[in-house]
């Protein structure tokens, strides 16, 4: 199994209980990526549903998940021909880490949208033209060693000190231990770009308070196209909008989430 796939793993421990380890590669510094708890959380609700695929995630982050073990609760709200719904929670040291409703069900791959809008403009340029992950300290490399991701240059000038003034951010991503695109990984994606608010002169850590995506189909192999913006940041907060695209140029997942700014620790 690839690391992410073992760093992802629950097991069933009794109706509604999981128990799974949290893996510290996949974080910065001390916290854990959100995109990564919510595919572990994914895995659990699947389990617990007789759909293959979190279709909607709405999670709330309450607390800073530590590697280790976990707990998931899986509280099944409802089960349908079509979609079930679950109340999913993470738990460490008996204090519920994130909250979240994921409504499952199951999407054909092969199925063609009946209408579809637009690819984001501008388009990623080629991978090769694009540039490598910003520089982070040592202590925080986890995540930037799990992943491979290449930024649009054009996206990346607060790393020089020199940002945009336009919040965005766009990449390609991939799991560096090849593991292929697929439900989990997408959770990961659409929470893995750097906050676009640092290029509107923003810095520190931007802890996401609440982020609800959706899949909105099974991505082909390959590479996956993110892109990320905001419509606003005032008194501290921002949103974070992030389209997900696949190799087939389908729209494959979709988020937006509101973080906090401005904290340096």
């Amino acid at each position: 199994m690839s690391r992410f796939g073992e760093a992802t793993a629950v097991e069933k421990v009794a109706d509604g209980r999981y128990a799974a380890v949290l893996d510290e590669g996949f974080g910065f510094a001390e916290a854990l990526n959100g995109g990564y708890l919510m595919a572990v959380l994914g895995r659990a609700a699947v389990d617990a549903s007789p759909h293959e695929h979190p279709l909607s995630t709405a999670a709330n982050f309450l607390r800073v998940a530590k590697p280790g073990p976990a707990e998931i609760l899986v509280d099944v709200r409802k089960a349908g021909r079509t979609a079930a719904t679950a109340r999913v929670s993470l738990v460490q040291n008996d204090q519920a880490l994130v909250e979240a409703l994921i409504t499952t069900g199951t999407l054909d791959a092969a199925s063609e949208p009946d209408w579809a809008g637009a690819p984001p403009t501008p388009e990623l340029p080629p991978i090769d033209e694009c540039t490598g992950f910003p520089r982070v300290e040592e202590r925080s490399r986890g995540f930037a060693d799990r992943v491979h991701m290449r930024f649009d240059p054009v996206t990346m000038g607060w790393m020089d000190g020199r940002p945009s003034g336009r919040p965005e951010v766009r990449a390609w991503f991939e799991l560096a231990d090849g593991y292929p695109a697929d439900a989990y990984s997408l959770a990961l994606a659409v929470d893995a770009l750097p906050p676009v608010a640092l290029n509107l002169g923003a810095k520190g850590w931007a802890p996401t308070v609440e982020l609800t995506w959706h899949m909105r189909a099974v991505p082909t192999p390959g590479p996956l196209a993110v892109y990320g913006d905001a419509r606003l940041l005032s008194g501290g907060w921002f949103d974070e909008e992030v389209e997900v695209w696949d190799t087939a140029g389908r729209l494959v997942a979709q988020s937006r989430q509101i973080a906090r700014v401005g904290r340096t620790s």
